[in-house]
This record gives C-alpha cells, sequence and structure tokens, in this order.
C-alpha cells in the first residue's frame, strides 16, 4: 500500500515541478501579460494621450529627423502647383547636414549667446522667484492681492506680453525713454543697439519667468515644517542660516525640478526673441531655434533639411543636459 500511493505521488510532484519550471521559462511575458491585465483600465486611460502624442509629436519628429539627412529645400520636394504635380527630388546625403553645422563658426556663436541667454534668463528667475516667495510666505497685510498680483505676468498669453514690452522699448515714444528724458538722460536704442537688445530680452523673459518659480518655490515653502524653524531660531540661528541650512535643503526636490523645466522651456524661448526683436539687431539676439525658424520659413530658397538638422541638434543638446543635471542631483543624494 505504501509503495502504490508514493508512486502517484511522485508523479504528482514531478508534474507540478514541470508546470513550475515552465511557468519559470515565461517569466518575462507572464509578468507583462499579468501587468496588463492587473491594470488594464488605467492603460486604456493612458492609450488616448499616447496615441495623439505619437501622432502630434512622434511622426513630425520623425519626420524632421528623416530629412535632417537629406538634402530637401523649397526647390525639391514633393508640392502641387495647380493641378500639376511635383514629385520630390531630393536624395540622401547622409550626415552631411551635421557635419556642416559643426564646422560652421555661425551655430558656435548662436550657442555661445544661447547658453548665456539661458543662464542668465533662469538664475534671475529662480532668485527673484525665491526671495518674492520668501516674502510672500509671511502673514503681511495684503498678502493674498499681491500673490494674485505677480502670478498675472504668467496669466497673460506671451505674445500680448512681449508686444506690450515692445511699446515700453520703442526709441521715440517708449515709457522707458520718456522717463529718461524727463529725468535728463537721453534716451536708449533698447531694441537697436546690440547690448540693450540682449538686455532687453533677458529683462522680458525674466518678467514671464519669475511668476512659476514664484508658485513652484512658495509651495516649496509651505511644504518645510515651522517647527524646524523654531527650534533653530531657538538655538540662535540668525535668518541667514535657517534660510541655507532649512530652507534650502528642503527645496531641493523642488528647485531642482523647476530649474530644469526653466532651463529647456528658456533655450527653445522662441516667441520672445522672434516677436521683441526678430534676432536682431544683425543677429545679435538670435538663438538657436529662431535660426532654425529662419532656415526654414525666412531664408529664400528654403532649407528643410539643415532646419530640421538644426532641430535635432537642439534635441540632442537639451537630452544630454537633462541626463547631465539628472547625474548630478543623484551624486548629490536626491532621488530625482
Amino acid at each position: 500500500m505504501a509503495v502504490d500511493t508514493g508512486r502517484p505521488a511522485a508523479k504528482a510532484a514531478g508534474a507540478m515541478s514541470a508546470r513550475g519550471r515552465g511557468r519559470g521559462g515565461e517569466r518575462n511575458p507572464g509578468r507583462i501579460r499579468r501587468a496588463l491585465g492587473t491594470h488594464w483600465y488605467a492603460w486604456s486611460m493612458v492609450a488616448p494621450v499616447v496615441i495623439v502624442i505619437g501622432v502630434i509629436i512622434g511622426y513630425p519628429l520623425a519626420r524632421g529627423a528623416y530629412l535632417s539627412f537629406t538634402d530637401a529645400n523649397e526647390a525639391n520636394v514633393e508640392r502641387n502647383i495647380g493641378v500639376n504635380h511635383i514629385p520630390a527630388t531630393y536624395k540622401f546625403v547622409g550626415l552631411d547636414n551635421y557635419k556642416a553645422i559643426l564646422t560652421d563658426s555661425v551655430f558656435w556663436d548662436r550657442l555661445g549667446w544661447t547658453v548665456v541667454w539661458t543662464v542668465t534668463c533662469v538664475a534671475l528667475s529662480f532668485t527673484i522667484g525665491l526671495a518674492l516667495a520668501n516674502m510672500l510666505n509671511r502673514k503681511i497685510k495684503g498678502r493674498a492681492f499681491y500673490r494674485t498680483a505677480l502670478v498675472l505676468p504668467w496669466a497673460v498669453p506671451a505674445f500680448v506680453s512681449v508686444f506690450t514690452w515692445r511699446l515700453l522699448f520703442n526709441e521715440r515714444s517708449g515709457l522707458f525713454n520718456k522717463l529718461l528724458e524727463g529725468g535728463g538722460f537721453d534716451g536708449i536704442s533698447w531694441l537697436n543697439d546690440p547690448t540693450w537688445a540682449k538686455v532687453s530680452v533677458i529683462a522680458v523673459n525674466v518678467w514671464l519667468g519669475v511668476p512659476f518659480m514664484l508658485v513652484a518655490t512658495l509651495g516649496g515653502l509651505q511644504s518645510i515644517p515651522a517647527e524646524l524653524y523654531e527650534a533653530a531660531e531657538m538655538d540662535g540661528a540668525g535668518p541667514w542660516q535657517r534660510f541655507r541650512n532649512i530652507t534650502l535643503p528642503g527645496l531641493r526636490s523642488v528647485s531642482s525640478t523647476v530649474v530644469l523645466l526653466s532651463a529647456i522651456w528658456t533655450f527653445n524661448m522662441f516667441p520672445v526673441i522672434f516677436l521683441l526683436t526678430r534676432g536682431g539687431p544683425g543677429d545679435a539676439t538670435e538663438i538657436l531655434v529662431t535660426y532654425a525658424y529662419r532656415l526654414s520659413f525666412v531664408i529664400s530658397p528654403r532649407d528643410y533639411a539643415s532646419s530640421a538638422a538644426w532641430g535635432v541638434v537642439i534635441l540632442l543638446l537639451l537630452a544630454l543636459f537633462a541626463v547631465g543635471y539628472r547625474r548630478a542631483l543623484r551624486k548629490q543624494g536626491d532621488s530625482w
């Protein structure tokens, strides 16, 4: 009896082991199927957004990357003239467009100014926004009004703000020159002098960027426990010591994110440059993205391939910056 009952048990154990090995061999597919089966509702909710983003962003990005390896321009792309259809005649040229960009001094000049423009705007926006957030984090009279007033530049469309600033910077009838002349000073060619044009575009972009920094850092300040400040004050820590040892570490997670986002936005800030100075005077305020636009829509014949290559280079630069920025934060102990 013991022998007879043992044989089926051994067979059953072997069968269970075989089934176990079968499941183990399909571990990865099984995990994916389980994830899809468990989170099918989340995937179904995300799918429309992914499809729309793929159509709106993915296809133009892939198309631009493809054109960057060709010699496509206004004269050889596919087009229709009346009832006549002219097929595309551009051809594949490999990395020629990228070699031309990297060996051209125009690219390095634009890149240098773009980096200066980005660093200056982000540094000033973050510093001013943090200072205002510290002031508005205290209990002062009219705090709600001040918060609303300081967020208004963020609510106004960017092109409206830029046109308003353009009127203020007007050399003949602008408010700034009227104030200078009323004080006995000569007017300034704000948008016609290379140096003052750079100052002007930086000032406008900082004005547009401060509200974002203000809202983000104010939320971070309100998440820092007040008990830390009270304990530090009881220990004799001064305002600067409390700011350096409590406020800045407490804002690290917020500040690292807003600085990265602001740097990417500023690097590609097309409206301020184009609407205020159109890259001028000359090319003094031209950044990478406005020059790429000029190649594709302004200069004749329109050079679609070079413009696409410039766009890919811009994307790669921002990707490298984001990766390097993330690694730097990880070295400092941040989990972002």
